[in-house]
């Protein structure tokens, strides 16, 4: 049995009523595990923000800790204080803070260049009310062409007040071990979590993974492509693939697991029952 690590989920807001019904249904599934938070994703420049919304309040109401991402390029200082105010009123106090994409056929920023403006924003404005999770890259942001300048913007996004960091999914723990001991050395001292894709469907994550610059290793890619349409073998070898990443990470003292579910609670639940935190 693996060390009792804090576990968290992340979903995406529901676009219908039947996801949303669903949603409720993973929450109670995942709830098993005792996860520390839930995470909501939020759309380019706030595109989701009603359902990012109604989406927390449902997993609070279900007594679960939620954590709204929040997004920043495009906004202003008095939307953002607006949205914090209605978090606020919801009993939330921790955030995924993060820069975001421009929604199409927006030319502008707005006030928030980075994440770290948003950050030092929310300190300034809140001081400590809340916990900011940021994102973290193991492989390098995919628009960032070097290395050491996304270092730097991480390390500043924590110097504004991050209390901790979520990294992008990875397939390659060596790529996250090195990026802690690269941040480390720029003094950066908050637990950062490993992010981990199960793999619900293996074209797609092979999307997801080119898309972002990504390494899947080849041995991986060439045994699902070897699996054909054998949907048991890929379900399997998939749950084998990722509990090992998460025993390994674990066992090399990451603070925390954090799932991307892609709002499923089957495959999660199965690598959590690996690592010895689901009962059956």
């Amino acid at each position: 049995m693996s060390q009792a690590v804090p576990i968290s989920f992340e979903f995406f807001p529901p676009n219908t009523p039947v996801g949303s019904e669903k949603l409720k249904t993973v929450v109670a599934d995942l709830s098993a595990v005792e996860p520390e938070f839930f995470s909501v994703t939020y759309g380019a420049g706030g595109s989701t923000r009603d359902k990012t919304l109604a989406t927390v309040k449902a997993i609070a109401a279900l007594g679960h800790s939620a954590a709204p991402h929040l997004s920043c390029v495009g906004s202003t200082a008095e939307g953002i204080s607006e949205i914090l105010e209605t978090y606020r009123t919801q009993g939330i106090d921790r955030l995924v803070a993060l820069r975001g994409d421009l929604p199409s056929g927006t030319a502008t920023a707005g006030e928030f260049r980075y994440a770290s403006d948003l950050i030092e924003f929310i300190r300034k404005t809140q001081g400590n009310d809340w916990h900011i999770e940021v994102a973290a890259y193991p492989e390098y942001h995919p628009q960032q062409r070097y290395a050491r300048k996304d270092l730097e913007h991480f390390a500043a996004k924590v110097k504004a007040g991050a209390n901790s960091a979520i990294t992008q999914f990875f397939f390659n723990p060596d790529a996250y071990f090195h990026f802690v001991d690269e941040v480390r050395a720029l003094g950066v001292d908050v637990p950062i979590v490993p992010g981990i894709m199960p793999i619900h469907s293996y074209s797609k994550i092979a999307q997801f993974a080119a898309r972002d610059g990504i390494e899947i290793p080849r041995w991986v890619s060439l045994k699902m492509e070897g699996f054909m349409d054998d949907a048991a073998s890929i379900r399997a070898f998939g749950i084998d693939v990722v509990a090992r990443l998460c025993e390994r990470l674990i066992a090399g003292g990451a603070p925390g697991i954090h799932f991307y579910t892609l709002n499923q609670s089957a495959l999660s639940l199965e690598v959590c029952k690996r690592l010895g935190r689901v009962q059956g």
